[in-house]
């Protein structure tokens, strides 16, 4: 489930976040003010450890008992998620679970090759042309900007806070 679609600072949208479900097994995804995970997460992984976001994620994680935000690496039985880089200092994650595989790099400046052929990516407008080209079988785009989506539609789907996409 999207828990934001924003980038860090936007007035209107809460900063881009994901909760996964895996049985189980709850990991948050990024997010921060208005789009935390839930208390009862297992593992709360980020894209960037340097965001502006992170004094803020490590106060909430604190005061609610919640693991330390980090870049890291998750597994539970079929379930492996692998933090990997993307350019600059940031991350995005390979989700597994078994032949089923889906992509978090909503930071993500350029298509990652590791990415290539998942059945869902969440990524920036800006790389759906590649990810076509990539095999990438649904794009979920979140925003990066300010800017509401108009004019031509790229290759995906937009991104709505609160919406729970299955893979």
């Amino acid at each position: 489930m999207l828990l934001g679609v924003g980038a860090a600072g936007s007035p209107r949208h809460a900063p881009a976040g994901l909760l996964l479900e895996y049985g189980p097994v709850r990991l948050g995804f990024d997010g921060g003010p208005g789009s935390e995970p839930p208390e009862n997460v297992h593992a709360w992984l980020i894209s960037d450890p340097f965001d502006p976001l992170q004094p803020e994620r490590r106060r909430t994680a604190d005061a609610a008992g919640m693991p330390e935000p980090s870049v890291t690496h998750f597994e539970h039985g079929a379930l492996r998620v692998s933090p990997l880089p993307l350019a600059g200092l940031a991350y995005g994650y390979r989700i597994g679970t078994g032949t089923h595989t889906a992509v978090w790099a909503p930071c993500a400046v350029e298509f990652p090759a590791w990415a290539g052929g998942a059945e869902l990516m969440f990524c920036p407008a800006a790389l759906a042309g590649a990810a076509n080209v990539a095999g990438v079988r649904r794009l979920v785009i979140v925003w990066q900007s300010e800017a509401e989506p108009d004019g031509e539609q790229p290759h995906g789907e937009w991104a709505e806070e609160g919406r729970t996409y299955r893979f």
